[in-house]
């Protein structure tokens, strides 16, 4: 009896030690935020845009992230050919087994977009709306311009709201663990009933996309456009505005965000152009070994 209960205690310390049966392994994404280039000079130029850029490129492929999201002005003035052959050029050099998911802001389609100014970025980069997957991950990606300005987009807009409704509801269906949004402008900076401004997206139309998102299970809202950091919540529903690689305001310093995906988290913390890190840290602290924490 003795030997038995030796045993199953053996047996149970042997079972501490495996993977929780069905847990993701967690992975890690960048997200890049406004390289906008031409911002730093006014247009003259996208010198110091570029380096930026590039050496935040140089990160990303040190680090090897799941993937990358750029969260919208790829440039800093509409349709300049110059600046998106810019973008595209320091873009190509990121590592291509790490996939990258571009993504629109008002200075690529315009402060006031177009049906042809749409029509112009998506030849230029890629759809203005898409979904993408990553392991249990679900991300959706939104043209933010259309929602914050429709006036000479509605139809534009109602297909997205149409397509944005019948895409949570497949994410949800499928199961995802996180279902996240992507885009450029924050849809609320502090507060999710905070007064429309710029760096916003207006009272009216907030309101009852927050309301589709947590009817469908979102937490995770990841944007940019502020050119500094902020972070809103509304229950359990976080806004995440990242900093920008490109020009920063309101004394913020260029940088880029690391987010950790784990099974019921998105933790994430965004990083200094002068403080990147050299590796990204996978496993919490608390379950590191003796060991492994020294």
């Amino acid at each position: 009896m003795k030997r038995r209960k030796i045993g199953l205690l053996v047996a149970l310390a042997f079972l501490s030690w495996l993977p929780r049966i069905g847990a993701a392994e967690p992975f890690f994404f960048i997200q890049l935020s406004d390289p906008q280039m031409g911002m730093f000079n006014d247009n003259k130029d996208f010198a110091q845009d570029a380096a930026n850029f590039e050496f935040a490129v140089t990160a990303v492929n040190r680090l090897h992230p799941a993937f990358v999201v750029v969260t919208g002005d790829l440039v800093n003035k509409s349709g300049d050919a110059a600046q998106i052959a810019e973008y595209r050029r320091i873009l190509g050099k990121i590592d291509p087994s790490i996939p990258v998911h571009s993504m629109a802001g008002n200075h690529d389609v315009g402060n006031m977009p177009t049906p042809a100014t749409i029509a112009a970025y998506t030849q230029a980069i890629g759809p203005d709306h898409y979904t993408f997957r990553h392991q249990g991950l679900a991300g959706i990606v939104l043209n933010s311009t259309v929602i914050h300005t429709p006036q000479q987009v509605t139809e534009q807009l109602r297909e997205q709201d149409r397509w944005l409704r019948a895409e949570l509801a497949r994410a949800k269906a499928e199961g995802a663990a996180h279902i996240v949004v992507f885009q450029h402008h924050p849809w609320f900076i502090a507060k999710a009933d905070e007064p429309d401004q710029y760096f916003n997206i207006p009272l009216v139309r907030r309101t009852e996309h927050l309301a589709l998102f947590r009817e469908f299970g979102v937490r995770y809202l990841f944007c940019g456009h502020y050119h500094r950091n902020a972070e809103g919540r509304d229950g359990d529903l976080q806004n995440i505005t990242t900093g920008p690689v490109g020009k920063p305001l309101g004394g913020a310093k260029s940088g880029f965000r690391v987010a950790i995906v784990r099974d019921n988290v998105i933790e994430h913390r965004y990083y200094e152009l002068g403080e990147l890190p050299t590796k990204i840290e996978l496993t919490p602290p608390a379950e590191k070994t003796p060991a492994a924490k020294k």
